[in-house]
């Protein structure tokens, strides 16, 4: 069965590495086979807002931000990674091998 992530993407502007941030996971995460959703938060508010049954059927979460996560408490217990917005569009695929990492 795929791996299941979910994650929140979020920069101080609220633009550009939201947006990039959120595509470059979504990309990596169908190469390597896994399922992910993506909540941004950015300048438009929430957008794709993760529902707590996707919240807690997820295996990790990945926080790609640079700022605080809104309404962090939907994730409490979950397997976390937090990074930089600016690393994921640099480099997806290392965060979703970090955030695998975490559960394997």
């Amino acid at each position: 069965m795929a791996k299941k992530i979910v994650a929140v993407t979020a920069c101080i502007a609220g633009i550009a590495h939201t947006y990039m941030a959120a595509e470059n996971l979504k990309k990596f995460a169908k190469k390597e086979g896994y399922d992910i959703k993506v909540e941004t938060q950015g300048a438009m508010g929430v957008e794709n807002r993760l529902s707590q049954s996707e919240i807690d059927a997820a295996d990790v979460v990945i926080f790609a931000v640079d700022t605080n996560v809104q309404e962090p408490d939907r994730f409490e217990g979950k397997k976390t990674l937090k990074v930089g917005t600016s690393e994921v569009v640099k480099d997806g695929k290392s965060a979703i091998d970090q955030a695998i990492a975490l559960i394997n």
